[in-house]
């Protein structure tokens, strides 16, 4: 038997749909009410995930255009995670502040996505892309898949939020104990304690933290 709740999401997806096939975006469509309601309601969810999840596939290759298949992208994520610690060594070996710099910032930049890609899918949630893009300074970010992503449990999409800030904020401290000079050492405690009030004051408005106090909260 359908009821009000799941006519309204109908009419959400409907609406979507029929938005995109006009050429317009999904603004005023209601469909992220529906995405929030099948969120809370593992029936919503099993019955609408798949037609929620096309719906925003298509939105999302609309409106992104710097974007990479998920293999494609994950392999240049793993490359830079890599390079950053291959040359983070180099740097720790040769007192080389320039190499430290450089590899510093390609770990932090390829493990962060790699880190949801990874908890995510030790969790069952899928992706599709990786794309550029998000609060500014744009940076690389996973597509998530959200049939599963809406199958998967709170515990699941909290996990996979939360990783990849963690991961980010960990860095730093987790560098301290190879950096060769005490001016190296308190740039990388400044920058860690930077992030995390960063975190505190504006990623839980808008970015992985917010989406983690989201999913606290329903």
């Amino acid at each position: 038997m359908t009821g009000p709740r799941e006519i309204e999401v109908e009419q959400a997806l409907i609406a979507a749909e029929a938005a995109l096939d006009a050429g317009r975006g999904l603004q005023g469509t209601g469909f992220w009410t529906a995405v929030d309601a099948m969120r809370r309601d593992r029936s919503l969810a099993e019955r609408y995930a798949d037609r929620a999840a096309a719906i925003d596939r298509r939105a999302f290759k609309r409106g992104v255009r710097m974007r990479l298949p998920r293999l494609v992208g994950t392999t240049a994520l793993y490359l830079a995670t890599a390079s950053g610690i291959a040359l983070l060594s180099v740097a720790v070996r040769r007192h080389n502040i320039i190499a430290f710099v450089i590899g510093f910032g390609a770990l932090l930049i390829g493990s962060h996505s790699l880190t949801h890609f990874e908890v995510g899918r030790f969790v069952g949630i899928r992706f599709t892309h990786v794309f550029l893009g998000g609060p500014p300074p744009p940076r690389p970010g996973m597509k998530i898949d959200y049939a599963s992503y809406l199958r998967a449990s709170r515990a699941a999409r909290v996990a996979m939020h939360a990783s990849g800030a963690i991961v980010t904020k960990l860095i730093p401290f987790v560098l301290l104990p190879f950096a060769w000079t005490a001016w190296l050492r308190i740039a990388l405690v400044v920058l860690g304690v930077v992030q995390i009030f960063t975190d505190i004051f504006l990623s839980t408005k808008v970015s992985d933290w917010k989406k983690v106090r989201r999913e606290l909260a329903s």
